[in-house]
């Protein structure tokens, strides 16, 4: 049964800390029963001083609606007022359709493998 269905979350949210990256993970249904969790995570986020990158962890999301993409929208908005890049990892399946039905395909920074994006965040920076 879906969480439309329920009116329950069906959404995990973990997160984690490299040196210049946090890696949040979201597994399940990124749905509007979803915001309040993912939102309630973000804010833990957002009361951190700013990393130069978020990497969002999207390999594992089985549905995505309106919402869901909003919430995404937001998140980009909000990291480019703090001066962080997001990057969207483990883009696939349901989360690649999504976005390339929406348009908003472009208007991240998108990869089809998360170690492609964790490797990006090293890469850019790494002492000269």
């Amino acid at each position: 049964m879906s969480s439309e269905a329920t009116g329950k979350s069906t959404l995990i949210v973990t997160s984690g800390l490299s040196r210049n990256a946090i890696i949040v993970r979201l597994e399940g249904e990124l749905d509007v029963n979803a915001l309040p969790v993912l939102r309630e995570h973000l804010q833990r986020i957002w009361d951190l001083p700013p990393k130069p990158f978020l990497i969002l962890d999207l390999g594992d999301v089985l549905f995505c609606d309106s919402m869901g993409m909003n919430e995404l929208v937001d998140m980009m908005q909000r990291c480019e007022s703090r001066g962080t890049r997001l990057l969207l990892g483990g883009v696939q399946g349901v989360m690649a359709r999504v976005l390339s039905i929406t348009g908003l395909r472009h208007a991240f920074e998108v990869f089809a493998k998360l170690d492609d994006a964790v490797r990006l965040a090293v890469e850019q920076h790494e002492p000269s």
